[in-house]
């Protein structure tokens, strides 16, 4: 990728974005025709794991290359964390955030480093839709965007956009669910009915709710799907598609009972971290495959080298680019052991370490370790942890990790 003759620097993350309902990754996926479409002019990284497998255990990578227990647990982001807004601007790159999720607002301390910056915590939002939809996020991207290039002489700019319309409670409207399944009848009540009655209570006992649980959701991704060609569409108005890279990512996935639960809860399954992860560029003219591991912690770094910028010191991670460059190594993660955002956590941690095609978990409210072989058994469903020859030596390198952000208080 000659990735320095690109101007701009945009990063597109979906929250709760499956990798495998991505027709580019699993084929008999048909949601996302147009995010699909954009292959030719992709990396796309197979083996991309994320940090941690909800928002605030995940975004500390994303956009801080840091681990969630890095100088302790906070609630709101630590001063000590440096955003890839903060390192940009020094770099004299305009940098603007556009999201609607509240974890990462600037109540949390994640408006640090941005020239512009829309968390949508002042606007009005409905139970049954709890964020602002993809439709105005690209709204406010177009004000912005024509704010800043209205000059002819407009610097480079990094812009960071979120959309949560795949979230639950998954209410999607009428349309995007006959593109699904015309035969689901349900009203918005009956819709969120569900949410409250079946996804809050992680109640997997009746599997026909949980397959139209999941119907509700792909209706969601379609929607996006629709959103991110709106987004292209605004790029090319402005001309500024041929001289952006475009990092498409989520957070984190959405379980469906693969594990014995909903939603997305203090486990380090793959159908949770395992996330897309393409980077376009309009110079390629035929798509790339990635099948290396990666972390989302390597988000920043890639981000700089993109830009022509020195790599900052204080990030975690290595940039993805180029390809032939990264170093093997083993993938981390760590969050706190919830089961529902409506119970109380267990306030005990939970942490991953990955190499190659081996995972190993530890939990330390139940203090049981889990490990995979996820080349023989993909959908993590034998726990080896007391078999394999591995285990011991996967162990030791993961233990330095446990407790360390009591350490750190």
């Amino acid at each position: 990728m000659n990735s320095l003759r690109l101007k701009n620097v945009i990063l597109l993350t979906v929250d709760t974005l499956r990798k495998d309902v991505l027709g580019c990754y699993n084929p008999e996926s048909k949601l996302t025709p147009f995010i699909d479409s954009l292959q030719d002019r992709c990396i796309k990284f197979t083996n991309m794991q994320a940090i941690g497998p909800y928002t605030q255990a995940s975004f500390p990578g994303i956009l801080t290359s840091s681990y969630y227990f890095d100088w302790g647990r906070h609630k709101k982001c630590p001063p000590q964390r440096i955003l890839i807004s903060e390192v940009l601007k020094k770099g004299g790159i305009t940098t603007a955030g556009i999201h609607s999720n509240p974890y990462i607002s600037e109540f949390f301390g994640w408006n640090r480093g941005w020239d512009f910056f829309y968390d949508s915590m002042e606007e009005e939002v409905t139970d049954e839709v709890p964020y602002i939809k993809g439709d105005k996020i690209n709204k406010k991207v177009d004000e912005w965007l024509s704010s800043h290039i209205k000059g002819k002489d407009y610097g480079r700019f990094f812009l960071w956009m979120h959309y949560m319309d795949v979230h639950e409670p998954y209410v999607p409207e009428r349309r995007y669910v006959e593109m699904v399944d015309p035969s689901i009848k349900l009203s918005s009540n009956e819709m969120f009915n569900l949410f409250k009655n079946v996804i809050l209570k992680r109640d997997v006992s009746d599997k026909e709710k949980v397959e139209l649980l999941k119907k509700l959701y792909f209706a969601h991704v379609r929607e996006i799907d629709e959103y991110v060609q709106d987004f292209f569409s605004i790029l090319k108005r402005y001309d500024l598609l041929e001289n952006s890279t475009v990092i498409i990512t989520s957070d984190h996935g959405d379980e469906f009972g693969e594990h014995g639960g909903l939603s997305h809860d203090g486990k380090f399954y793959s159908e949770l971290i395992n996330v897309p992860f393409l980077i376009y560029n309009p110079g390629e003219d035929e798509g790339k495959v990635c099948d290396k591991l990666v972390s989302n912690i390597d988000i920043p770094p890639t981000i700089l080298h993109i830009f022509g910028l020195e790599q900052f010191k204080g990030f975690k991670g290595h940039s993805l680019l180029p390809l032939e460059n990264y170093p093997e190594k083993g993938c981390f993660g760590e969050a706190i052991d919830k089961r529902s955002a409506h119970e109380k956590e267990t306030d005990k941690p939970t942490y991953y370490y990955q190499e190659e095609k081996l995972k190993i978990i530890y939990r330390e409210s139940t203090d049981t370790w889990e490990m995979y072989d996820l080349r023989d058994d993909p959908r993590e469903l034998n726990n080896i942890v007391n078999i394999s020859t591995g285990a011991e030596s996967m162990k030791q390198i993961l233990k330095p990790r446990i407790g360390r952000w009591l350490k750190d208080k």
